[in-house]
């Protein structure tokens, strides 16, 4: 799977949302509403914090992998595309991480 990118699990995420929901987990996930699928979000997060925590390297993977699809249902449900958080990412890249954590407004 050399070539998967997460475009890739974008585009598979919005084909599966339009599915209905006794198929596919992530139209269920969609019918449920933003509440449930950003707390599977948090939940995903924090196993992807605890296996990196305790090295445990195959079970960071897999929950890396939970964790970026349940961030692209949660992008899918609030209409934010890939290409928006892409391009704030690439923003960022032309200032130093210090510089960019500096401008923010809440810092």
């Amino acid at each position: 799977m050399g070539g998967f990118s997460l475009t890739d699990l974008e585009e598979i995420v919005a084909r599966r949302a339009a599915a209905s929901s006794e198929e596919s987990w992530t139209a269920k996930l969609v019918a449920a509403g933003q509440p449930k699928a950003a707390k599977k979000l948090g939940e995903e997060a924090i196993e992807a914090v605890m296996a990196a925590v305790t090295g445990d390297r195959e079970n960071l993977i897999y929950e890396s992998a939970d964790l970026l699809y349940h961030l692209l249902v949660v992008l899918k449900i609030a209409d934010i595309p890939l290409s928006d958080v892409m391009n704030e990412l690439a923003r960022r890249t032309g200032q130093s991480g210090l510089a960019e954590k500096a401008s923010r407004k809440d810092s």
